[in-house]
């Protein structure tokens, strides 16, 4: 498992790097941004990211699953709790906790820390049950991969602009970027791989996904 997800991170790498530096860019165009404007563009990206992420770490455990005999209702259950734990919870990680920690070590005034599923649950869970309803009818996994990583970057980037004011240094540039790929590296790779793989129990399947995944990236 360990050589698995040093596969992973190292193919994820390329990628996520790229899409800090659209993060960048972004902060470039937007560096007056105000508050609430971040903050709505936060509630539009982390949203999407979390529906996406739903959608496709479902999507693989069902897919690979091979305990749907021992009962409908637990087989139910089992997959609702690895589809919000891997969107919610780590989209939390990704999108708000990292973030927050980056504000506080670049000398950031972080006003509130920002959790989705509590400050705005009316919209957060319901999108994250929906990607998980979706999977569960349809497990199609075959989603660009891209897209969860810009969406998870973009969802950083405004939480961390919310905590800047419109005040970056030259040096903030760098910060921002370091923490942007740290934010999107290590938890898309676990919600979207590694964090179903853990629960399948077929270990044949379970090691063609993981090194299906490896080649195609």
């Amino acid at each position: 498992m360990v050589k698995k997800i040093i596969c992973e991170l190292k193919n994820h790498s390329p990628f996520t790097s790229f899409g800090a530096l659209t993060g960048i860019v972004l902060m470039l165009i937007f560096r007056h941004i105000s508050h609430e404007t971040a903050h709505t563009l936060f509630y539009v990206f982390h949203p999407l990211h979390v529906f996406l992420s739903a959608l496709v770490t479902t999507a693989i455990y069902r897919r690979y699953q091979t305990d749907v005999k021992k009962g409908a209702l637990r087989t139910a259950v089992k997959v609702l709790l690895i589809g919000y734990v891997g969107s919610v919870g780590i989209g939390t990680l990704s999108d708000s906790l990292i973030p927050f920690w980056g504000e506080q070590l670049l000398g950031m005034s972080p006003q509130h820390h920002h959790i989705g599923f509590i400050e705005k649950w009316w919209l957060i869970n319901p999108l994250a049950l929906a990607g998980i309803g979706i999977a569960w009818v349809r497990p199609w996994s075959k989603f660009p991969h891209a897209g969860h990583v810009l969406l998870s970057t973009w969802a950083s980037l405004f939480h961390m602009m919310m905590a800047a004011h419109g005040h970056f240094s030259f040096w903030s540039y760098f910060g921002v970027f370091l923490f942007l790929f740290l934010a999107v590296w290590l938890p898309c790779c676990l919600s979207d791989i590694m964090f179903p793989l853990f629960f399948i129990k077929d270990r044949d399947a379970a090691k063609r996904l993981s090194q299906c995944s490896c080649r195609s990236r």
